[in-house]
């Protein structure tokens, strides 16, 4: 079964390109490489094409048997989503509807969709279930849900079969160093935090100490990036079995505020880290965390790499490898 992981060259796609080969599927990566980064598809296939090329997406789609989608592609930035709603409502909508025409056109009927906690806004219960209300706070999320709806409709007119994963916090890095999260800009807090022990970086900013939580910084469900890559073949074999689609959440039902990611990456790499207190940005909320009953009931998933501190440690060997000479 051979599996065309879109984004496959950047940070969950590439994981989840490993975890898929290493469950005995054949893939074929294809990404612009705007975000990612080619050498995380190192040793797959690898397309290099935008889901807005349509004629180039129709080739990819006539020349190989593809079974089945992972949908990765997509512009991810909750800021810059506030700042150009424009650039995020063109590029994630329109390549998605690329993607899913080219399916149709080639019989395709399956597809993984990397969706998140964004779609649901500002928590009314904690933890988040799927069957909280869906009323993003950015355009980033407005754009992961309208992809979902999509998905839905698709299933019910053409009888496509789509799992919509919603991600809270990805992080963490391959436990066998290969891979891990390289961003071009850097937007998320655990590589940031490490960079600037790396001194690769000289300021670390914490947008926002004023938040309804007990030391005033954001709260986070962190789920370590092998966990996510594990839940989409989980995800796949679902589908594969006749499991219908919909919309499931990947976490671990715990969080951890900004300041006590620095204490425990203070503590893994020896270093002071020293931070400065930022306004908080456009479209942030103060907590999100996932209920993950649906996952292991659905999936059979249970994240078990999760901790703070191996999140941590991964992520530190990776980028402190990067820096040897």
């Amino acid at each position: 079964m051979t599996v065309l992981v879109a984004g496959g060259a950047g940070y969950i796609g590439s994981h989840t390109v490993k975890e898929l080969a290493r469950a005995g599927y054949e893939v074929v990566v294809l990404d612009n490489l705007s975000g990612g980064r080619r050498e995380l598809a190192t040793g797959r296939e690898l397309v290099v094409a935008d889901l807005r090329d349509r004629e180039a997406l129709g080739q990819v789609f006539r020349s190989r048997k593809i079974s089945a989608v992972c949908h990765f592609a997509s512009l991810i930035q909750v800021a810059e989503s506030c700042a150009d709603p424009r650039k995020y409502y063109t590029h994630n909508l329109v390549s998605s509807l690329n993607l899913l025409d080219a399916m149709l056109e080639a019989g395709v009927d399956k597809m993984i969709f990397s969706s998140s906690a964004a779609v649901y806004g500002v928590p009314r219960e904690i933890p988040i279930t799927e069957t909280h209300p869906l009323l993003p706070a950015n355009p980033y999320g407005w754009t992961k849900l309208m992809i979902e709806t999509v998905l839905e409709d698709y299933g019910r007119a053409y009888g496509l079969k789509a799992l919509s994963l919603r991600y809270f916090n990805a992080a963490g890095a391959d436990p066998d160093g290969e891979l891990g999260e390289c961003h071009d800009p850097e937007s998320h807090l655990i590589p940031n935090i490490l960079l600037r022990a790396l001194g690769k970086t000289d300021r670390l900013g914490v947008f926002g100490a004023d938040f309804p939580t007990p030391d005033g910084t954001a709260v986070r469900d962190y789920i370590h990036v092998a966990d996510l890559a594990a839940a989409h073949v989980l995800a796949l074999k679902a589908l594969e079995s006749g499991q219908p689609g919909g919309a499931v959440n990947l976490g671990t039902n715990r969080g951890f505020s900004v300041l006590e990611v620095i204490s425990v990456a203070r503590e893994v790499t020896g270093h002071e880290i020293p931070y400065q207190i930022l306004p908080r940005r456009p479209g942030d909320v103060a907590v999100l965390l996932a209920s993950k009953e649906k996952a292991g009931r659905v999936l059979g998933w249970e994240p078990v790499r999760s901790s703070l501190r191996t999140i941590v440690e991964t992520a530190w060997n990776w980028h402190r490898s990067r820096s040897l000479p």
